[in-house]
């Protein structure tokens, strides 16, 4: 009865050893590394590793190794992060500003684990270091938006209703204010107003007889916009953030218009202002073909309506008003069009789309360029205070003749590579910000404080588990030694899974392991205290192991099932600290019933059940 068949032990021998080798990364550490960035246009290539190798050496900076995935990033890890420091500065000043030069932590372990997809699990910024952000929405700038593209709307749909000569203004972006030219147009237009824009208060008393009306916004109507303001742009900082490559951002609403960021791991404000500010869209503008460019810039007299750029050497003019602006744009992939070149395929769906088809179907054989516009927080130095201003970049990526009307879906060419053509269908995917934002807090954790909070945990951790263990062994004799190794195997599942799924482990996801630890041990406890009542009751040896694990099986479930649905609640309804101590407790009790239950059996099973007669247990009775 108490005889594992041999396949159950290869079970636990198999997930055992894929439990050991999914946690050994952990043990391996980071290492300080410095990350050079290429920007559009700009390649790493073998030349430039060349002479980032030969600056070091010039320096008397000793590298680790250096390392190339792309032509767009290269990694230098150091033995120190005196060097790495170092490195950062002196790169920074001789790459010159195609590249970007970022410091980093890169994780140590081998190339034989990360072959097999293992790789340690992520800290969080109480634990590894890195950057938090307060930022503020302007939600005035937000709202002066809304203000004027409701006031071009009610113009067109009063003058689509035959109603002529009505004057359409703001008062300092607070309401709209309607001069109408008689009382009949006035009344009209009022059921006109009320029926098309549901967000705007009509105000008519006292201002009936002279022929005006006054908008504002409901309260509803403000609450949402605040809402999407905020919801559109956290949704835009995470994706962004995400597929940059900041490994589990935390990007979170803070009341009515602030968002918190953390950034993990990045040791450069700089950098990670960069991430945060810089955006970028596209605008498809028609080609001025009535003024002539290269005049235009000899006399540096510029039309009113155009605008001059420069494309491949020579001047070109391109219409001010855009045809289609990347708000429209819903969807975009990067790919290569027919002849292999990099490309962008683009989907609409934002509104616009109607418009875009009539003006190209009406503009067939005329040029129309691609307009690729990027918005960066630069920084620069004001009386020994580092601020950043918004610098906007706008230049032509793609010129073409308009051979049919474009409906929803066209495509972007005549992109520089493959990197630029992946970026630019990143910025559209995640759309350009709805309003502007400032940076109101600034936090930096550094790493020492990073490996104080590890090894302060990580010593609660060792004392917790050493007092267990010694409780177990002194009360259990060779029953506590089987739950000890339980125990210990229920620590290496916890973390190994943690890193597969790409957990984030915190400072209160240390306490979620200490408490796992001890509840685990508690199933144990229930188990051998079952053994010995079935022992002093004149039972059997062998019938008591059995009935322990038999009778206790459904009260250890009972108990883990309540506080599984506990911790659930916990990881659904809060936030931050929260989560990650919800998360370890959540996995650690699923692993727990697992190593205490199956675990613990399988050793007993492998001492005891071979036995036909065993007069004691060692079990410290």
């Amino acid at each position: 009865m108490n005889r594992y068949p041999l396949w159950k032990y290869c079970i636990i021998a198999v997930i055992t050893a894929l439990g050991i080798l999914y946690a050994l990364p952990n043990l391996y550490g980071e290492e300080p590394a410095v990350q050079v960035s290429a920007h559009s246009g700009s390649i790493i290539s073998a030349e430039t590793l060349s002479k980032i190798e030969a600056e070091l050496v010039a320096a008397h900076l000793d590298s680790k190794s250096m390392s190339s995935e792309s032509n767009k990033n290269a990694l230098i890890r150091f033995y120190n992060v005196e060097d790495q420091l170092a490195a950062q500065d002196l790169l920074a000043q001789k790459l010159g500003d195609n590249y970007t030069v970022a410091l980093n932590l890169a994780p140590a372990t081998p190339k034989w684990l990360n072959l097999m997809g293992a790789e340690p699990m992520k800290l969080g910024l109480d634990l590894r270091g890195g950057v938090h952000f307060l930022l503020a929405i302007d939600m005035n700038s937000l709202l002066e938006k809304r203000i004027n593209g409701d006031i071009r709307n009610m113009r067109e749909e009063l003058r689509r209703t035959k109603i002529r000569g009505a004057h359409v203004s703001s008062d300092n972006n607070q309401h709209i204010i309607i001069q109408f030219q008689n009382s009949e147009d006035t009344k009209a237009g009022m059921k006109i107003l009320k029926l098309n824009f549901p967000d705007f208060d009509v105000t008519k008393e006292g201002n009936l007889d002279k022929n005006q009306l006054t908008l504002s916004l409901t309260p509803l109507a403000m609450q949402n916009i605040q809402n999407y303001a905020v919801e559109q742009t956290t949704n835009i900082l995470r994706n962004r953030i995400n597929e940059l490559g900041v490994t589990e951002p935390i990007v979170a609403r803070l009341g009515v218009d602030r968002i918190s960021v953390d950034l993990p791991g990045v040791q450069d404000t700089a950098r990670a202002k960069e991430i945060l500010g810089g955006t970028a869209s596209i605008e498809l503008r028609l080609v001025d073909m009535s003024h002539d460019a290269e005049i235009a810039k000899q006399t540096n007299k510029v039309p009113t309506v155009s605008q001059l750029y420069n494309y491949h050497g020579s001047p070109i003019l391109l219409e001010k008003r855009a045809v289609l602006s990347g708000t429209s744009i819903t969807g975009a992939i990067a790919s290569v069009d027919e002849y292999a070149q990099p490309s962008v395929e683009v989907r609409l769906g934002g509104g616009g789309e109607s418009q875009f088809y009539r003006v190209t179907k009406k503009n067939i054989g005329r040029p129309m360029a691609i307009v690729f516009i990027e918005t960066k927080l630069v920084p620069h130095v004001v009386a020994g205070t580092t601020k950043f201003t918004a610098q906007k970049r706008e230049r032509i990526i793609s010129v073409a003749t308009i051979r049919s009307g474009l409906a929803n879906n066209f495509r972007i060419t005549g992109l520089t590579d493959s990197h630029e053509a992946m970026d630019l269908a990143l910025f559209l995917r995640s759309g350009a910000l709805p309003a502007p934002i400032s940076i109101i807090e600034e936090n930096t954790v550094g790493p020492s404080m990073g490996k104080d909070n590890i090894m302060k945990g990580v010593h609660s951790v060792e004392v917790g588990f050493l007092c267990i263990i010694a409780f177990m062994l002194l009360y259990y004799r060779f029953f506590g030694l089987a739950a000890n190794l339980a125990l210990f195997l229920n620590l290496v599942f916890l973390v190994a899974i943690m890193s597969l799924i790409g957990a984030t482990l915190t400072l209160p996801g240390i306490a979620g392991i200490l408490l796992t630890l001890g509840m685990s041990v508690d199933a144990n406890v229930l188990i051998f205290e079952r053994i010995r009542e079935e022992l002093r009751r004149g039972a059997s040896c062998q019938s008591s192991i059995n009935a322990g694990f038999e009778r206790a099986f459904s009260t250890i479930i009972d108990a883990n099932i309540t506080t599984l649905i506990a911790a659930v609640a916990l990881f659904a309804l809060g936030s931050g600290a929260v989560k990650g101590f919800a998360v370890t407790l959540t996995i650690g009790l699923i692993t727990s019933m697992f190593t205490a239950i199956m675990g613990t059996r399988a050793l007993i099973n492998l001492v005891y059940g071979r036995k036909r007669q065993v007069k004691k247990l060692s079990i410290g009775i």
